[in-house]
């Protein structure tokens, strides 16, 4: 079994598509490890704010396979391929880490970059897996995003998932 975390994004309809990410991969896999869910700005480009959150899981699967079933999931829930790169989505998921392997696997390049630029997938990460060490930089996720320095705003909703609080807004 491999431990994969994965991160899930969403602009339009944030609610629905996080939920049907979650609803999803619950029946996929064992036990779902989750992350908050974060409101973020959209980065690259102009548009609504995004939902974003981090799952890891064990699984059998191989690369190709979660990718596949990921895709699979987008184009089920409207994503749109015909589209540019940077723009609103109803869900994106992306293969962030898949135990500790390093390149291009399956056309999925691990660990992925956003790991380290984007605060909307290193603070979920470094609350899921703070002991966790990234397999190119050697350093731990907590201490990375101690060390982290963009100016990148986001911050934690309340989010409700089958019926239970996954995720708490900030005290204001």
């Amino acid at each position: 079994m491999a431990r994969v975390y994965i991160s899930i994004g969403s602009n339009i309809d944030r609610e629905r598509y996080i939920t049907a990410a979650l609803d999803a991969l619950d029946t996929w896999f064992d036990e779902l490890l989750i992350s908050s869910v974060y409101e973020s700005e959209s980065v690259g480009f102009d548009g609504s704010p995004f939902y974003n959150l981090v799952v890891g899981v064990d699984t059998g699967l191989t690369v190709a396979e979660l990718s596949a079933c990921f895709k699979q999931l987008e184009a089920d829930n409207g994503r749109r391929r015909d589209v540019p790169r940077f723009s609103a989505r109803t869900l994106d998921l992306d293969i962030l880490t898949y135990d500790e392997e390093i390149g291009s696997i399956d056309g999925v390049e691990l660990p992925r970059g956003e790991i380290l630029k984007n605060a909307f997938v290193l603070l979920p990460l470094a609350e899921i897996a703070p002991a966790d060490v990234h397999p190119v930089c050697g350093k731990r996720y907590d201490a990375l995003w101690q060390a982290y320095d963009r100016d990148q705003k986001l911050w934690p909703v309340d989010f409700t998932w089958q019926g239970r609080l996954i995720s708490r807004a900030a005290a204001r």
